[in-house]
């Protein structure tokens, strides 16, 4: 198991938490369903918290994922209430065991999303994975990309690039499931934990 942890190593007695962004609609290939569905497992294995946008798509199916392992799952709502969620943003409520409201709608609620998270992953993805993945480089997030997804995923190698901005930001490219999330875990590990955001002032 492994613990969220202070900048001096110490354990918070939290456990660790690894937020998926990507595609929730779209053209999703059978392949891509599967990754993000062994992600949502490998993540339970390490037994880390699952927080996702509480959506369809590929986030959903890592949210199969971790509890086909018994694992949590986080589910940031972009509703005020149940209702909304179900009936306004058509999303599921399956394969979540804790779901916030924030009531800030689609975008808004993607700072909540990253802000809850100790490491971000990005699988797949359009614009609204993009953004998710910009609040994360801003803020000094870990974030992996699990490469082979399609979507915005595939794209991120040619954006680091150009970003030149020094926030701390760490970026982890892997094409397997399993190996992504024992190089998240080991970098957070060993140094991320020591500067876990832009703000922290460390």
């Amino acid at each position: 198991m492994v613990d969220s942890l202070f900048a001096d190593g110490s354990s918070t007695g939290l456990k660790l938490k690894i937020g998926v962004m990507g595609s929730a609609s779209g053209d999703l290939a059978d392949v891509h369903l599967k990754h993000a569905y062994q992600l949502g497992q490998e993540i339970a294995h390490a037994d880390c918290i699952c927080i996702t946008g509480a959506c369809p798509g590929l986030p959903y199916e890592t949210a199969k994922g971790v509890k086909s392992k018994g694992g949590l799952v986080v589910g940031i709502s972009p509703g005020l209430s149940l209702d909304e969620h179900l009936y306004k943003y058509h999303s599921p409520i399956d394969y979540t065991d804790v779901l916030i409201f924030t009531g800030s709608g689609l975008m808004g609620r993607e700072i909540s999303n990253i802000r809850s998270c100790d490491i971000v992953i990005i699988v797949g993805g359009r614009s609204g994975t993009l953004g998710e993945f910009s609040i994360a480089y801003d803020e000094g997030k870990l974030i992996g990309v699990l490469t082979g997804t399609g979507g915005i995923a595939d794209f991120i190698t040619e954006i680091e690039p150009v970003l030149k901005k020094n926030t701390g930001a760490k970026i982890i490219y892997e094409s397997s499931p399993k190996k992504l999330i024992v190089h998240l875990l080991d970098e957070y590990q060993k140094r991320h934990h020591k500067k876990p955001s832009v703000f922290s002032g460390r």
